[in-house]
């Protein structure tokens, strides 16, 4: 490879000065070429060895300008790798990112997906709410009017009814032979006989008992429920129980599981008096137990009364077998005979049959002494 030499250098304008500097002194030289050899000798030497100098240092320089390029390579190839390093580590970086950004969108989209149906279930539920706060308060209003609490306890009541009996088995806002007219009449058979129902709702004294904040104002709360149960104890008794026309009681439905836990566990003598008066009081529960227990016995009574008509199909079922037995009987007896009948036109075909193969052969006298060996026959024979 050829070097070029760089005139810039300092060691080549060095050795372009030794030069000159050379030339001058041959030239000086040759001017005093005249003078001594002795003097010449020496100088000669001088110049021939500043020559080689001068030729070590342009080796010197090749061989730095050839390390200065090695350098220059490796420099480049050191870049060259190291722009390769980065470019990929760039390439790894931003696909993780990518990733992991792609993924961070998944979950975000995904938790605000679950959010958004959080969101939905939150306004559906506070829309029931909503709702239900409004019911609450038409039940309180519909609680607070003495009338609409007697509908509702009615309503509540034919629900009951409806669902545990037959429809036939009631009748509901039934009229009495005294002209009164309860909230349901069950037809139980004697006995005991039609059962009234009648709806009853002391709520203004159960709310005073719960909302009492003294002695004085529990016990004025207590008087008030144990009058109010017994003015009711009292009506349904002289209104709904009417002697040879309903049951010797009748029921007192209180349509609030509350206020019957309310007497039964701290007025036990209002319940007592009830039962005194034949008038039992009953919840919406109980009254539903009470109620199977009647179906049970309205069950029973229709079974009884169908107890005449069940006796009198067993006795024409027992008829008919009896009938049913003579018939069988008669076809056995025609079937004896059709046997019997049978049997005897068989014998009758295998004697036709003997005398035609007889007579095939022209045996007669086979046929006479076959004749004269049988003893007297039967008519029946002869055919």
């Amino acid at each position: 490879m050829t070097q070029t030499i760089d005139p810039t250098n300092p060691i080549v304008q060095i050795a372009i000065a030794c030069a000159v500097v050379v030339n001058f002194l041959l030239w000086m030289g040759i001017r005093a070429s005249q003078k001594s050899a002795k003097l010449m000798e020496p100088l000669s030497y001088q110049i021939t060895a500043l020559g080689q100098r001068v030729q070590s240092l342009g080796d010197g320089q090749e061989r730095l300008a050839g390390g200065l390029h090695h350098v220059s390579e490796a420099q480049t190839q050191s870049q060259t790798s190291m722009m390769e390093v980065l470019e990929k580590r760039l390439i790894e970086v931003q696909h993780h990112m990518t990733e992991n950004l792609q993924g961070s969108a998944r979950r975000t989209a995904h938790s605000l997906g679950e959010l958004q149906q959080r969101l939905s279930a939150i306004d559906k539920a506070q829309e029931n709410i909503t709702k239900l706060s409004g019911n609450v308060l038409s039940l309180q209003d519909i609680l607070s009017n003495k009338q609409t609490r007697g509908a509702f306890g009615e309503i509540q009541l034919n629900d009951i009814v409806t669902k545990a009996l037959p429809s036939d088995s009631y009748t509901l806002q039934a009229t009495l032979s005294n002209g009164r007219r309860a909230d349901c009449l069950i037809h139980l058979p004697n006995p005991p006989g039609p059962i009234a129902v009648d709806s009853k709702f002391p709520l203004e004294p159960y709310e005073a008992i719960r909302s009492a904040s003294s002695d004085r104002e529990l016990n004025d709360a207590a008087k008030l429920l144990r009058a109010a149960i017994k003015k009711h104890i009292k009506d349904i008794s002289e209104k709904y129980i009417i002697e040879g026309e309903t049951a010797e009681g009748a029921l007192m439905f209180l349509p609030s599981e509350a206020v019957y836990a309310e007497l039964h566990a701290n007025f036990p003598e209002i319940v007592r008096e009830g039962f005194a008066a034949r008038v039992w009081i009953v919840s919406p529960t109980t009254c539903m137990a009470t109620l199977h227990t009647m179906r049970a016995i309205l069950k029973d009574a229709r079974m009884q009364e169908q107890a005449g008509a069940i006796r009198k199909e067993l006795g024409l079922l027992y008829q008919d077998v009896n009938r049913l037995g003579s018939r069988v009987e008669n076809l056995d007896r025609h079937f004896g005979m059709a046997a019997k009948d049978l049997s005897e036109i068989k014998i009758s075909a295998d004697k036709a049959g003997l005398r035609a193969r007889r007579l095939d052969a022209f045996d007669f006298e086979e046929l006479e002494h076959k004749k004269e060996d049988t003893p007297t026959s039967h008519i029946g024979d002869d055919i």
